[in-house]
């Protein structure tokens, strides 16, 4: 299975499976009585959202060249409203990451210069 892409199987061959109604949101749909769900799950990877794979959908699933992966409807909007740059989940991290580390080491430099003050 390739990085970033999962698997997801709704097993309902024995079970009474899920009712309509029992859904309150109509944008998913029901894995009925006797049923059997399975589809490939990708990563947003600009903001780590999981996307289920639609094989009735019609246009191409949106895919940043920037990091090389898949990214959601959502990431794909702000990518192309942003002028096409690419913002992956992981530079986000290593960013804030850094700041707290710069951060950490500002409050330890005050805390020993207290200390040794």
């Amino acid at each position: 299975m390739p990085q970033r892409e999962g698997y997801l199987m709704i097993d309902n061959r024995a079970s009474p499976g899920i009712r309509p109604e029992d859904v309150p949101d109509a944008r998913f749909s029901c894995v009925g009585e006797g049923q059997l769900f399975e589809a490939r799950v990708f990563t947003c990877s600009h903001c780590q959202a999981q996307m289920i794979e639609n094989k009735a959908r019609k246009r191409a699933r949106a895919f940043c060249f920037g990091c090389g992966k898949y990214i959601c409807d959502t990431c794909e909007a702000v990518r192309v409203n942003a002028g096409g740059g690419c913002r992956p989940f992981a530079a986000i991290i290593d960013k804030a990451m850094a700041k707290g580390a710069i951060r950490a080491l500002t409050m330890l430099k005050q805390t020993l210069g207290e200390l040794h003050g």
